[in-house]
């Protein structure tokens, strides 16, 4: 029997309502006794609404902007930043130092792996346990004691592809 692709394997899936986005991280936060002050919130939409992944320097560029030229530090956007990451509501992609929102705001922290294309630059959040286990197995079967795993392949996607 087939099972059809887990939604986070289909590359439509992504962020659509930055607002409803927004709502669904405050409940997770108020469940697990998090405060997501206003900057965190605004950091928050601004990367869901943004479509796909956003570098720290564009995010505080568009912090300014709302704020019509607004003298924002970067350390409120690094810091808004650093909580979100930590609490699992958004992923940064290493080898583009850029962040996307993570699909799943009510679930804890977690691996996932990307697959970035190198022509749109859009990020698909591959959510494949088996991935995840198979490195994580790897590695202990080595001696290593993993802490974190960060997995990005990069090419085109199938749009990308087609394209030529």
């Amino acid at each position: 029997m087939n099972k059809p692709p887990h939604a986070c394997t289909d590359p439509h899936h992504h962020v659509h309502d930055a607002r409803g986005f927004v709502a669904a991280v405050e409940r997770a936060c108020g469940e697990r006794g998090l405060r997501l002050t206003p900057p965190r919130a605004r950091v928050l939409r601004l990367i869901a609404q943004a479509g796909q992944p956003v570098k720290a320097y564009d995010l505080l560029e568009r912090f300014r902007a709302e704020d019509a030229g607004g003298s924002v530090a970067p350390p409120t956007v690094y810091r808004a930043l650093d909580f979100l990451l930590a609490n699992g509501f958004i992923h940064k992609l290493e080898s583009i130092n850029a962040f996307v929102a993570c699909h799943h705001p009510n679930a804890a922290q977690h691996s996932v792996p990307f697959l970035i294309c190198d022509r749109c630059h859009s990020a698909i959040e591959l959510e494949d346990a088996s991935i995840v286990a198979t490195l994580d197995a790897a590695a202990r079967a080595l001696g290593f004691a993993p802490q974190a795993q960060t997995l990005e392949v990069h090419g085109l996607c199938a749009r990308c592809a087609q394209a030529g």
